[in-house]
């Protein structure tokens, strides 16, 4: 393996700032993972395992140990019988290549995860999920390098902490266990209605006779190639904050003030709010912000776009900004979506 020194971290994630690694690897094999940690260890270095870098923010004063970027491949499909399919996935395994590839088999469970930037093996962190469907629903086992044990092992998704947008894999799985690999188990068939309303309108106006998986990926790709700027030309994250969730009293006071606040209602009485929506409210829908060299994409102020920015401080402030704003006039927290590497 080339091990790399002071590597330009603004190279290894989408929004193009950061500071420098001190030393940085790829990895292609999941033996690799193991020899990698150790000769870490050996120098006495922190390490961190990263993807395509489309859903990480760099510190301005880099990372002073080694990162490894996974380029781990692989696609198994196991069929259990005529309709369950079991597919194992290398965790470097660019994602929307791994959708395009399910669906073109016939499979569904994961087509309305199409163009999600990234790789297979960050969806299960934050657990990926747009459109009605989330990574949680299909997946059953991450297989993961142990750190502890010095051994690959699996992690079956029972274990994994799912919620909205999260898992242990980001809090105390964070610095244990390093993606390998993941399984989904996907259904050969279509999918059923109801289907997102996003999705459903398109299909509405597109008519249809079956609404196979390729009919739903074509409607999200559509749909998302409309609203979002494409990481590989414009320097973004793709969402930058989650929806917030409000608790039922809240709502009711909320919406007691704000009669037209969109919200998606959850089964203990609380709401989903569109995190766009109060963005919008607060004035930054397409706002250029000539302080930071930041701003919010035209068509989704949830995407925060590094216009002319030199650094991930200027990201930082213009961030504050918004949650800033959005705080003193509705009293809710914005959290940001990327992380922040190397957490603190």
């Amino acid at each position: 393996m080339d091990y790399m020194q002071n590597i330009s971290l603004a190279e290894h994630s989408t929004m193009k700032l950061g500071g420098t690694a001190d030393w940085l690897v790829e990895v292609t094999t999941k033996w690799q993972v193991g020899e990698a940690w150790q000769w870490a260890q050996e120098r006495q270095l922190p390490v961190i395992m990263i993807g395509g870098g489309s859903n990480i923010v760099w510190r301005d004063e880099g990372f002073r140990g080694l990162v490894m970027v996974n380029k781990i491949l692989g696609y198994d499909d196991y069929a259990e019988d005529a309709r369950s399919h079991y597919v194992t996935i290398g965790a470097g395994e660019n994602w929307d290549s791994i959708v395009a590839r399910t669906v073109e088999a016939g499979l569904t469970g994961i087509e309305a995860l199409s163009l999600i930037p990234g790789t297979a093996g960050a969806t299960p962190v934050q657990n990926v999920g747009a459109y009605g469907q989330d990574i949680s629903q299909t997946l059953t086992s991450v297989e993961v390098f142990d750190t502890t044990t010095g051994q690959l092992t699996n992690v079956p998704s029972e274990a994994c902490g799912f919620s909205y947008r999260k898992s242990l894999f980001q809090t105390q799985y964070h610095d244990r266990f390093y993606i390998t690999g993941i399984t989904l188990h996907l259904t050969a068939g279509n999918p059923l209605p109801p289907y997102y309303a996003a999705v459903q309108q398109y299909i509405d106006i597109h008519p249809v006779g079956t609404v196979t998986p390729q009919v739903v990926r074509e409607a999200v790709v559509a749909i998302r190639t409309a609203k979002l700027p494409n990481p590989a030309v414009v320097a973004n994250n793709g969402s930058f904050f989650a929806n917030p969730v409000v608790a039922s009293g809240d709502l009711v006071e909320l919406r007691a003030d704000y009669p037209d606040m969109p919200c998606w209602p959850l089964d203990n009485g609380g709401a989903k709010i569109p995190a766009a929506w109060l963005i919008e409210q607060v004035g930054f829908k397409n706002f250029h912000d000539s302080e930071t060299g930041m701003a919010t994409w035209s068509a989704q102020p949830l995407v925060l776009v590094n216009e002319k920015a030199h650094s991930t401080s200027d990201l930082l402030a213009f961030k504050a900004k918004i949650v800033d704003a959005v705080q003193t006039k509705f009293k809710i927290t914005l959290t940001q979506e990327p992380e922040l590497l190397p957490s603190v």
